[in-house]
């Protein structure tokens, strides 16, 4: 668990998320002293990934994305329903855990635009974004899940798998399955 101490002094927990279950190791949650623009506490955290609403919003804590009040009160969402199972390719998930990711789930940023892998008729733990060191890191199955999902073989994988890179792209996106534990996700670029 996650502590940091905030301004007051006492330390508190981060929230827990079953879709993203490390956001701050993926960057979409980073320490922070700036007040959150829904609750109108410093509680120590922001979230850095995408939100899409109405207006722009400067900052929201990960308590108000996972309690629920920043998507009531801005209407914001965190992930794009439709990236949710790729549009339908990789399946679909019911609407309640589709309305969890979009708004009680620290999304995360993408060149294009996110999708958010899916098994087992649940959305994957989404693990992080991957050059090729953190994906071999992940193992073969990870490997393999990006490479049946781009397409390539042979010296063509070979070419693009050794410029994946976690920040300059071509970027892994990784997924673990809830239930089975399979790997999965895609790669993409700018």
């Amino acid at each position: 668990m996650n502590r940091v101490t905030v301004p007051n002094g006492r330390p508190e927990s981060l929230p827990t998320f079953a879709y993203h279950p490390d956001p701050i190791a993926t960057g979409s949650i980073v320490p922070s002293r700036d007040t959150c623009e829904c609750c109108g506490r410093a509680r120590g955290y922001e979230y850095t990934g995408p939100a899409y609403a109405v207006r722009d919003l400067d900052m929201l804590c990960p308590w108000c994305i996972a309690d629920g009040p920043a998507h009531a009160i801005f209407d914001v969402e965190f992930a794009d329903r439709d990236g949710i199972g790729d549009h339908g390719i990789w399946g679909t998930v019911p609407d309640e855990i589709a309305d969890t990711l979009i708004r009680r789930t620290p999304g995360f940023c993408d060149w294009q635009q996110e999708r958010w892998w899916v098994c087992c008729n649940d959305a994957a733990a989404f693990l992080g974004r991957a050059g090729i060191q953190e994906l071999e890191a992940h193992g073969v199955d990870a490997v393999a899940a990006i490479r049946a999902d781009c397409g390539l073989a042979g010296a063509a994988w070979d070419t693009y798998a050794g410029a994946l890179d976690r920040d300059a792209g071509p970027t892994a996106y990784v997924f673990r399955c809830r239930h089975c534990r399979k790997l999965g996700g895609y790669s993409d670029s700018h």
